[in-house]
């Protein structure tokens, strides 16, 4: 018997309706339920062959867990180490040598000094910073928020540089991006499951949090094939098997805005039945498939294209 688990925290709809759809479908050796945890021995088979994470970046004993379950045969969806090692800045760096259009961003030390850390710490880095030059890259208006996510918390719109300074004194430790503003006629929020399972969701930010999927864009069949290959090409170059990607349209122009989401909302309240449904549906087909493939004495993660060719010393593109 193979098993796929699902490890959540607060979310209950979907982690209840995955583990459904799974058994529903009845798979011969396929059983899926939520993920149990009673001992954590070094080394040794979790017992499940699946795992979906949706709440390790928010648990530390939960990411540490799941790095374990993957080196014993388990395929953690995501890849618990390079979740670990990813963030906002970096995942921007990247689009802009494989080709995918992305705002002016640039990466800003904590407003205080980290824990543990003085002046001495930062013996390299400027004081002042070249804020003139930073200012004059990304213009204003410009958006500030966590490089390492975190929802939509600690996010602010800045349309003039005493404003900035203003805001970031209020973020503390936190190391912030600031971020071009790309005004947009259209916006996405895109499913992306198993590298190859696309969902192009139009999707209002500047609605309230539960009206947001209720928008009417109405993208060409050409438009939509761009979106979709761009969402592929990100999600292949980093490697996350459950991602979303935000994309905004200027003057026709998909930007990928927000793509390192790799425990996506996906809320049946918040989404919308018919999106929940596809996602329901293609998470536990693919987790299935992933089940079925499974060999414990191999990794079974999935690797992106920039870690692949990385080791193997090729261009990125």
């Amino acid at each position: 018997m193979k098993k796929i688990g699902v490890l959540f925290g607060k979310e209950r709809s979907f982690p209840m309706a995955f583990v459904e759809r799974v058994n529903s479908k009845g798979v011969p050796g396929i059983v899926a339920e939520p993920v149990r945890i009673d001992k954590t021995m070094q080394g040794e088979f979790c017992g499940y062959d699946v795992i979906i994470d949706r709440i390790s970046q928010d648990v530390p004993f939960y990411r540490t867990f799941l790095k374990n379950a993957a080196v014993t045969g388990t395929a953690v969806i995501n890849n618990p180490f390079w979740w670990s090692a990813d963030d906002k800045y970096f995942n921007n760096c990247l689009m802009t040598k494989v080709g995918v259009p992305v705002p002016k961003t640039v990466i800003l030390p904590s407003r205080e000094l980290p824990d543990d850390t003085s002046d001495d710490s930062f013996s390299n880095l400027a004081y002042p910073m070249d804020w003139e030059s930073i200012f004059k890259y990304v213009g204003f208006p410009a958006y500030m928020k966590p490089f390492a996510g975190g929802g939509w918390k600690n996010v602010y719109k800045l349309n003039h540089m005493d404003e900035f300074f203003e805001k970031h004194a209020e973020t503390g430790q936190l190391v912030m991006l600031l971020q071009e503003e790309i005004v947009f006629e259209e916006y996405y929020r895109c499913y992306c499951i198993g590298g190859k399972h696309v969902r192009i969701m139009s999707y209002e930010p500047r609605n309230p949090h539960h009206l947001r999927y209720v928008a009417d864009f109405a993208p060409s069949r050409e438009k939509l094939q761009q979106m979709e290959e761009i969402v592929l090409r990100i999600n292949a170059y980093l490697g996350y098997d459950f991602n979303t990607v935000e994309l905004a349209l200027r003057d026709g122009i998909p930007y990928a805005i927000d793509f390192c989401n790799p425990a996506p909302d996906a809320e049946r309240t918040s989404v919308g039945e018919e999106n929940f449904e596809w996602v329901v549906e293609t998470a536990a087909n693919y987790a299935i498939e992933k089940a079925l493939e499974n060999q414990r004495d191999r990794d079974n993660l999935l690797w992106g294209e920039y870690i692949k060719r990385s080791a193997a010393h090729q261009p990125l593109i």
